[in-house]
């Protein structure tokens, strides 16, 4: 029995030893478990953190790349739309706004590569051969402003050659723009007052001559600048010259009351009256008008030379003298002539019966004809009884043995004493008076049954010049009606 008790004492001693040894390595199992279970909750924890900032910069990324994206799409877009301007200036314009745009554009300065790892580079987007090809973009320059050379450029036949130069070779001009505008300034061009510019385009030379022109000014203002397929360069400096002829009109003031006259037209009226001219007392003061109302009366076929009809048209006085009546159906120009070389044209209608040009002094009489004082010169052309041709000076005549031209040139050599006649088109010498001016003169002209209309603002042609420096005296037809000194 002792036995027995002392084996299960020992037993129990020795199954509590063995369950004591196993708690506490199961403890430290556990506690060990704990431990790394408590890391990879940190680990993972850490992981979470790490992945949120990454997401958040993803986002970020994308937000950017969206950005930059709307951005890179808006300037293609304005771009493609840019190829459509015809402009040059306006195409200029949004060239140099897309390059400037393209260089400051967001797409270029965002990494595509995505911040989630190493391992997505397959998302990158690769702009390297766009990026290449805009570095390599070249615009064309803007050219540089021509330079205009005034001893180049010519004034004469009613034309102006306006020549220039580049002040350095440049071989991507395409053509140039010529401006022009007339002005009574010498000089620079002022900005009040002044007629617009005129613009003559695509011109390929470096001149250009405008023909046909009228010198209703005294000057003429120049600019040029150059354009290249994308663009024009600035302005030349601007170029005066000057551009000498009479410019004239008939001066309605001083003409016969049968005569309806414009600036530069002149035509038979047959209901004009000079009945009406004993309702003018005396010369008006200098810019008066005297106005008076007539009744109109209507005659039919046509008035000789020698009867004056009762008209409408009310009469107004120049200042200085008055108006012409019987006879001289005759009006005046308005400027007069106190120097230099002068040259006006004059044509015809095709039915007129009786026609004068040439000059007189301001001292002609009211009751004066063209040609048959001292103080007047003309070439007269009938055609209604007879047909003749001839000149006119002091009452004597000159028969002209040459055909009346369809338009007859007038030249006036006030200094040099000279009047010549022409013909317009051929600038053949039809006759020419030598005398002494000692008065200022006006053009004259003498029309009846028809009409003549005016082109002044003309320069002297250069085949005019030519002839009066070939010619060498006058003839002794020409002498004779002028061997009288002239007052």
């Amino acid at each position: 029995m002792d036995a027995q008790k002392n084996w299960c004492t020992k037993t129990w001693r020795g199954g509590h030893s063995w369950r004591s040894n196993t708690g506490e390595a199961t403890e430290e199992a556990l506690q060990r478990i704990i431990s790394t279970l408590a890391n990879k909750n940190d680990e993972i924890q850490n992981f979470i953190d790490t992945l949120n900032h990454t997401l958040k910069g993803v986002q970020s990324q994308i937000s950017q790349c969206n950005n930059a994206l709307e951005n890179s799409e808006e300037l293609l877009e304005f771009a493609t739309r840019s190829l459509d301007i015809k402009e040059p200036e306006e195409f200029s314009k949004a060239a140099r706004q897309i390059k400037d745009r393209v260089t400051m554009a967001s797409a270029f300065r965002l990494s595509l590569k995505p911040k989630v790892s190493d391992n997505m580079t397959h998302l990158m987007v690769d702009f390297s051969q766009e990026r290449q090809m805009l570095q390599t973009l070249k615009f064309l320059p803007v050219p540089k402003a021509p330079e205009i050379d005034p001893v180049e450029c010519l004034v004469a036949d009613n034309s102006v050659t306006v020549a220039w130069r580049m002040p350095e070779e440049d071989n991507k001009i395409d053509h140039f723009i010529l401006e022009h505008r007339k002005t009574n300034f010498d000089g620079l061009p002022r900005v009040k007052d002044e007629r617009c510019w005129e613009i003559i385009d695509n011109i390929k030379g470096t001149e250009y001559t405008l023909s046909g022109l009228k010198f209703d000014s005294k000057y003429m203002n120049f600019r040029v600048r150059a354009c290249n397929k994308a663009v024009a360069g600035e302005y030349s400096d601007p170029v005066t010259l000057e551009t000498k002829a009479l410019n004239f009109n008939l001066d309605n003031s001083s003409s016969h009351l049968n005569l309806k006259v414009e600036d530069t037209c002149v035509e038979w009226d047959p209901t004009g009256g000079k009945g009406q001219e004993s309702k003018i007392k005396g010369k008006e003061n200098k810019g008066s008008v005297h106005v008076t109302s007539l009744k109109k009366h209507t005659r039919s076929g046509t008035p000789s030379p020698k009867r004056t009809s009762v008209g409408s048209r009310p009469p107004a006085v120049r200042g200085s003298r008055d108006r012409f009546t019987g006879e001289s159906y005759t009006v005046l120009g308005d400027t007069a002539i106190e120097s230099g070389q002068h040259y006006w044209e004059v044509k015809a209608q095709k039915d007129c019966k009786s026609y004068s040009v040439g000059v007189a002094y301001k001292t002609l009489g009211k009751f004066d004809q063209l040609g048959k004082t001292n103080t007047s010169w003309c070439i007269h052309v009938n055609n209604w009884l007879q047909n003749t041709f001839a000149a006119k000076h002091n009452n004597k005549v000159k028969a002209l043995d040459v055909t009346v031209p369809e338009k007859i040139g007038v030249f006036c050599d006030f200094d040099g004493g000279q009047l010549s006649f022409y013909d317009a088109n051929s600038k053949q010498l039809l006759y020419s008076f030598k005398t002494k001016f000692t008065q200022p003169l006006l053009p004259g002209f003498m029309v009846w049954c028809g009409g003549l209309s005016l082109s002044t603002g003309m320069q002297v042609p250069s085949a005019v010049r030519t002839l009066q420096k070939s010619e060498n005296g006058m003839t002794g037809s020409a002498s004779s009606l002028n061997n009288l000194v002239t007052q």
